[in-house]
């Protein structure tokens, strides 16, 4: 699942010059990791509902599962159980 989506943020994100092997699991997605910002955070609330039919509700999920890529997919894998 962490290739599937590291390949789902480069292509529905735009990230020219970035690739799976580049994305570290543990990296922060926001800041100083991929650098995304909070219109970014809004397209990954759309392509995670999108692929995985899971919902972020609140800024609160979003808080908790955006801080890695090793996060999101706990935060998926939680809620597709």
């Amino acid at each position: 699942m962490h290739t599937k989506l590291k390949e789902l943020l480069i292509e529905e994100l735009n990230l020219v010059d970035v690739t799976v092997d580049e994305i570290e699991d543990d990296a922060p997605l926001f800041g100083e990791g991929l650098g995304l910002d909070s219109l970014d955070a809004v397209e990954i609330v759309v392509l995670v509902q999108k692929n995985f039919n899971v919902e972020i509700k609140n800024m609160e999920e979003g808080k908790t599962a955006f801080q890695s890529v090793n996060s999101l997919v706990d935060f998926i894998k939680e809620r597709q159980d």
